[in-house]
Formats: C-alpha cells, structure tokens, sequence
C-alpha cells in the first residue's frame, strides 16, 4: 500500500507565498461549480454564448460539443489548481514521464466518468433536446500517438492521478499525427490527420512557458579564470518550445495531473527583409522550417532528412522538458544534491534517451558542476523501460548525423562511454570482446550510437515491462549489462486502466459487474475477483452474454456503416487489433482465414461456427511488407466476403484507421482475441489484457504478458499453441527450414499457392509473389509456417468451446474475474515504490 507524503513545506516555496499575498491584498474568490443538472444547464447556455460565440437556433452539434467540454474543464480546474498548488506547498518529489507518445483518445467521456457526474450531464442535455453520445463523436481522437507505446502512456497517466501520485506528462503536441489511415482498392493510403483543426477544448496554451532549443553549430573549448576546462556550443540554429497543458483526472479522488506537451515555434517569425522584396515564401521559411519538429509523429526515417528530422524531434521535447523540469525545481531549491530527492524522470522506451547526455550538458556546462557528480545525480533520477527484444528495433544514430545536430552531445557521449568502459575493464580484464558489445558506440557498419546502451549505462533501474521480457533482457540482448551489475534490470510488467478500458468502453459490462460486487473494482481491480462465485451462476451468465451480444450488435452497425458489408452477430468475433508488423503475424491470421474458406468450399454443408474475422491496425509509411499484407487482407475479405456459397458463415474484414475510439467499440464485442506473436518477440502487449478484461479469450503463443495471463486465469481458460521463445532459438540455430513445412501440410501448401498463383488477385497474379517469397525463399524469420499446424489445431478447440455456450461464457467470466493483476494502478504503485521513491499526496473533497 503507497504510504501517503508527509512532505514538509519548501522555505523558498513559504517565502514565495508570502510574497505573493503582499502582492496581492485581497483573496480572489471564484464560483464553486455544481454538478446538479440544472446548474449544467445553465453553464452549458453560459459556454455556448461566452466561449463558443454561438445562438442556440443556431447551434451545430460541433458547437454544443464545445460548450460541453469547457463545461467539463471548468470542473476540473479547481481540483487541477488545488492539486498543483498542493504538491509545491509539500514539496514532494514528481515522477516526469518522458515519451514520444500519448494516445489518450478522447476526453469528454473519460473526464465525466473520472470526475463521476455523467448522468447528471446527460439529464442536463436532455432537458435541452441534446444527446451526449452524438456530442461525444465531434470530439477526434487527439493523435498523439500510434499504438501500445502510447496507450500505455495514458494509462499511466491515468493511474498517476487514481492513485494520488504527483506526476506530469512530457510529450509532443503533433500537429498532425501519425496519419489517417484510409483504404483505396484496399491500399494504406495515409491522409494527415488534422485533428486540431477546429481546436482543442481540453488544452491550455503557456506562451509564457518558452524555452529555446539549439541545434548544429559548433563546440567551443576554454579556461575559465579558475582554469577549469569549460565547453560553450555556439553558432545554433534555434527553435523555441511552447508548452501546452491538459489535465489528467483521477478517479473520483480531486487528483488532476498535468500532460505537458511541447510545440515547436520559430524563434524569427518573419523576415521583413525578404518580404519588402517581394519574396514571400522566402520570408516565411525559417519559421516554416522550425515549426515542422511538431508537425508529424515518426516521419519517414528512410531518408537522411527524415532521420535528422526524427533525432531533432526527440532532443526538441527532451530539451525543452529539461529546462522545464531545472526551472520548477530551482525555484525551491539552491542545492542541486537534492535533484534526485525532488525529481524521478522516467524514459518510455528509448527515444528520449538523448534526456541523459542533456542534463550532463545542462549540469556541467551550464550549472558548472564537476562531472563525476553531475553523472551520479543523473544516474539517480534516470530510469528506463525497454519496450523490444529486438536488435533490429532498438534505437541508433549515425555518428555523423549527431556532429551535424548535436555536437556537444556527441562529446559528452563519447566521455561517458570512455569512463563507462574503462569500468567494464576493471570488472572484466582482457575482455575486448565484451567492451565491445557494451559500448555505448557501435563500431559494425557505420559507427552509430546505441541509444539503449546509453539509456542503461544513465539510468538507476532499467525495466522489461513482462517476466518473459525482462528474463530474456537479462539472458539475450542486455546479458553483459546484467552481469556488470546485477539487479539493476527488474521486471514491471505492464497494466492498463479499467476506468477507459471497462468502465468508460464497456459500460453494460460495466454495470453488470457494479450490480453484483459494488463499484469499487474501479479504482481496485482486484475486487473483480469477487466475479469467480458467479461464473455458473445462470442468471448471471444470460446477463452476461445478452451484453456481449448488444456489444456484438453495434459492432456490426459500426462495420456496415463503414464497409457495406453485414455480418453475423451470433457468429464468433475473431478479433486481431494492433499495429502491422510482420512479427505480429497478422499473414498468420490470413493463413488461417483461406484454410477455412477453403474447408467451407470443400464441403459446404459441413456443420461448422460461423466466424467473423475481424483486423485493423496501421502500417508505418515506408513499411511495404506491412501495406503489402494489408492489401492480401483485403483481397482475400473481396474474394471470400463475396463467394454466395459461403453466405455469412465467414467473413474478414480490414476495419481502417485504427484509433482509441475505434479500439473502445471493438473489444467490448471481442468473443475471440488473436494476440499470435512469434514467441520470443512482443514485450509484452497491452491489448491481450484489454481483450480479456471485457470478456474475450485469448489464443496466443506463449509471449510476452500472454503467459502471466494463462497464469491468472487458468490455462483451460486460454488457448495457447506454437513454439515457446526456448523452441524458436534453438530452431533458429539448428537451421529452419520453411520449405519442409510447406510441403508437409496440404492445406498449408494449398493457401500459399492460391496467394501466389493469383488466385486472390486474378487482376495481378504477382502481386503477393514477395510474401510468398519471404515465407518459402528468405527463411521465413517470424516462423509463421512452424507454427501453423499447431494454430489451427487450437483454432478447431476454439470452435469446440463455442459451440458450447455455457462452457464458452464461464470461461469468459473467469478470465474477467481473473484481470486485476493487469490494473496500471498495480504496474504505477510497482513503479512508485521500488523505481521512483514517490508517495501519495492526497486531496480532501471538494468543500
């Protein structure tokens, strides 16, 4: 249990106030906002003439959209000002969340349901003809991210604030996005994604909050008057960051957290020189150019400007929140030995990892402290999460690129790694070969720098976000940090919230579940627990599956209003949502759909469980194997979707554009979650706890949080098949050979031929030919071919458990019942105590 801060005020923080209240004579009173629905009416009336500029005969929804949400902020900001006011009077030590991402989806709903007055704002609509569902749907998911990175993020955030813990979100606010995912003749095709055109109710421009951010130039070297060596990074090109707030509410607790994202503005908006001549676009370029860092979340890193473009984006943010950071706690303090006491900062994977190479610079070239102590202060404050096993996806930069952007940083990376390795020797002599792979430098190929090795060697703890990841961590890609010093890699394995992923997406479950144990399961998932005595309760199982079913219905209404095609609501929902990638397997799942069509037209009038088949996700621009897939996907849903002989006993559909929203309307209604990574290589996964929280049963290898699932729910209540990550190395090193398998199993063969033959594509015969190719003639390296006799095996025992309700539904029970493990409030109270050494600071209702 979080043991609540006793903090006792800063000297300088008591100076300040007392200061301020001389300034300011007299106390500001301001109204104290009620929830009851008549005075939500009339706040609504208020905003929608005062804020929005709008008559009510005029009104659209978009406008009372507007109106609501800044009635909604307005009841936030007293519980967000106590609670900012509160922690510097305490001056308690924060957690700064670092991360590219932040996929919070929308915030209306989920700032109702936190602050807890939703059926009173739905009274107060109704009194004036309005619907708060289609108010919900103007709002655009706010595009800050692409998938389980930054959904993780939020759910973080969102337990940070449930559980009281003083914490701020550092990101960037993306102009654009990633991208709107469109199809065309079943192609990615990516449209920006402007979410921010018609504004952002839930955010709070600082324009006083601006901080410059320096790139390129050069390092110069000096004595100062004592003779101390001192480095001065000169002739920069500057942008400036602009902070920019949203609260992050509690559960029902008056803790609101603050998001802190960070837009690029140009440091000279306009050169009137170039203009009086004539050359407009000339004069407008150099803003042009600094405003493009916050534009697009991952450019295209194919080309050298695109990677440069992705490595300034990454120091932008982290810059910016560093001075942020040094700021707020300069305030309070003159001391910097108690940085580590005030200040936790936390890297979501390693694209802030340049934050550790950035406060060196800021502490010894700016505060002037001597290097071996501004190193163990940020030693103390750092932590890092690994999010990949892969070496192929962990973080590098060519050297050359770093001397262009950030040549001071360069240097201090080449310092720390040469102190850094001179240890490595002491503790392994005559060791070349390991100092080598531990080098913060990697000298195969072109020399780059290894972002993870410098996240590690910078940070007190390092973390793998599931058992299996953090033991393969220690056994595999990161063994050598592991050895030279033992314990610093410790599991946290990831959560999600219940309050976005249950209460707010699946509100009949919901309820259900209220009606029966109470409603504290919000805020403690384990009390879903109590759920286990119930799952042969009859009764309780015909609530449950009539939910699923309406879940399953507005599901369908979603696909045939998006797609045209009609599904079948009895049929069992196979569900594979997350982002495109090979390691991912979705060409796996496809496998498995043309084997089915294939028994289908085989023997039509075989007794079979009728299936949908249901996909989304986004593949990276310049991922063609991935948009390759995508378009096989599509294909093979218009060829099968289309075949009358089948009729609604099969279908497969490719659901676009893949969002929060999107992702809280398609997994209440999930019978059946795919999560069928080649073992060994996914961290672990958010949306296999998602997915069973509302209800669907898992059927997976034996990978990342998938095997701590089986553990919680039993494994007669999880469907697991293929290689473990022991099996996949040790077939990997005794030569796999795909063509054996290929020529095996008939039905295997007959699916891979029909995609290369054309059979799916009768327009463009060869149009698959390269994943053909990839499965047959270069190895196959996800083993997709090893593992799919052994999948659809398990997919037949699928079939069998649906075929039997009442078995089906209890299994479906337990794994609900068995989900609280996976509440983010356990992974954040983990986190809190054993990584950051913060505690609680509680907020007293509202008076």
């Amino acid at each position: 249990m979080l043991a609540m801060s006793s903090a006792i005020p800063s000297p300088l923080y008591v100076e300040e106030l007392a200061m301020n209240e001389r300034i300011t004579p007299h106390h500001l009173d301001y109204d104290r906002l009620s929830v009851e629905s008549s005075d939500l009416v009339k706040s609504l009336a208020n905003r929608l003439m005062y804020t929005v500029g709008k008559d009510h005969i005029i009104a659209k929804d978009r406008d009372w959209y507007f109106a609501l949400a800044n009635v909604v902020r307005e009841r936030l900001m007293e519980r967000w000002m106590r609670t900012m006011r509160d922690y510097y009077r305490r001056d308690c030590k924060r957690v700064y969340y670092f991360s590219l991402e932040f996929l919070i989806g929308r915030s209306l709903s989920n700032s109702l349901l936190n602050i807890g007055f939703p059926e009173e704002c739905k009274a107060a609509l109704k009194e004036v003809g309005l619907d708060l569902e289609a108010l919900s749907e103007c709002e655009p998911d706010a595009a800050l991210g692409n998938g389980g990175l930054g959904r993780l993020a939020a759910c973080f955030l969102d337990s940070l604030a449930t559980l009281a813990l003083p914490g701020f979100g550092y990101g960037i606010r993306y102009e654009y996005g990633m991208f709107r995912q469109c199809l065309e003749d079943g192609q990615q095709v990516e449209h920006p994604d402007n979410w921010l055109r018609y504004g952002n109710p839930w955010e709070f421009p600082r324009a006083e909050k601006l901080y410059p951010v320096h790139f390129g130039g050069r390092v110069v070297t000096f004595n100062d008057n004592d003779g101390k060596l001192r480095h001065h990074w000169v002739d920069t090109d500057d942008v400036m960051a602009m902070a920019y707030d949203t609260p992050v509410p509690g559960y029902r607790n008056n803790t609101t957290n603050n998001l802190r994202l960070w837009s690029a503005k140009a440091s000279r908006d306009f050169d009137l020189r170039y203009f009086n001549e004539g050359n407009y676009i000339k004069a407008v370029e150099d803003k042009n150019q600094s405003e493009n860092l916050s534009k697009v979340l991952y450019p295209d890193d194919t080309t050298r400007m695109g990677r440069a473009l992705r490595l300034k984006q990454e120091y932008f943010f982290v810059c910016a929140s560093l001075q942020d950071i040094l700021h707020r706690f300069q305030r309070f303090h003159t001391n910097f030995d108690e940085l580590p006491d005030k200040v936790a900062i936390q890297l979501n994977d390693t694209h802030p990892a340049i934050a550790i190479a950035e406060l060196m610079r800021l502490l010894v070239d700016v505060h002037h402290l001597v290097w071996e102590h501004a190193w163990s202060l940020t030693q103390q404050t750092f932590s890092y999460t690994n999010h990949t096993l892969m070496p192929e996806a962990l973080e590098t930069w060519p050297v050359e690129i770093f001397e262009n952007l950030l040549p001071r940083h360069l240097q201090i990376i080449y310092e720390i790694n040469q102190r850094f390795l001179r240890d490595v020797g002491h503790r392994f002599p005559g060791d070349p070969e390991r100092a080598r792979r531990m080098s913060l430098i990697g000298e195969d190929g072109t020399r780059h720098i290894r972002m993870a090795h410098l996240a590690i060697v910078g940070s007190h703890k390092v973390n793998g976000v599931s058992q299996i990841h953090t033991e393969l961590m220690k056994r595999t890609i990161f063994a050598d940090f592991d050895q030279f010093e033992p314990g610093k890699i410790i599991n946290k394995t990831n959560g999600i919230t219940p309050r976005r992923w249950l209460n707010q997406a699946n509100q009949g479950l919901a309820a259900l579940i209220t009606s029966r144990i109470g409603s504290e399961w919000v805020a403690d998932l384990t009390r879903l627990k109590g759920l286990e005595s119930l799952a042969d309760d009859p009764a309780f199982q015909a609530e449950f599956r009539a939910i699923k079913l309406a879940n399953k219905v507005n599901l369908a209404a979603r696909i045939k209003d998006k797609t045209g095609i009609s599904v079948n609501v009895d049929s069992l929902f196979d569900v594979q949502v997350k982002r495109m990638h090979e390691y991912k397997r979705q060409l796996l799942n496809v496998l498995h759909v043309i084997t089915l069509y294939n028994e289908l037209r085989a023997d039509p009038h075989a007794p079979r469980v009728p299936r949908t088949v249901v996909i989304a996700g986004k593949a990276a621009p310049a991922y063609t194997m991935a948009k390759l897939i995508i378009k096989l996907i599509n294909d093979v849903a218009d060829v099968v979707n289309n075949d009358r002989s089948i009729g609604d006993r099969l279908k497969l559909l490719f659901l676009p554009n893949y969002d929060v929203s999107s992702a809280q309307a398609i997994i209440p209604a999930a019978d059946l979650s795919e999560q069928i990574s080649t073992a060994g290589t996914e961290a672990s996964g958010t949306g296999n706890m998602k997915l069973a929280l509302n209800g669907a049963l898992t059927i997976g290898t034996r990978d990342g949080a998938n095997i701590e699932i089986g553990d919680a729910v039993g494994e007669e209540n999880i469907f697991f098949f293929g290689l473990t990550a022991e099996e996949v190395a040790a077939m990997r090193q005794c030569g796999y050979d795909s063509r054996a398998y290929y020529a095996r199993h008939a039905a295997l063969k007959q699916a891979i031929d029909m995609i290369g033959a054309g059979f799916f594509s009768a327009e463009e015969p060869a149009r698959f030919q390269r994943i053909v190719d990839t499965l047959l003639q270069n190895g196959d390296h996800y083993l997709l071919l090893a593992d799919y006799e052994s999948y659809v095996h398990c997919q037949r025992r699928v079939d069998e458990l649906y075929a039997a309700p009442t078995a089906w539904t209890r299994a479906a029970i337990l794994n609900v019942a068995n989900m609280g493990r996976f509440s983010s409030d356990r992974t954040i109270a983990e986190y809190a105590a054993e990584i950051w050494g913060i505690e609680p600071v509680r907020q007293l209702p509202n008076a």
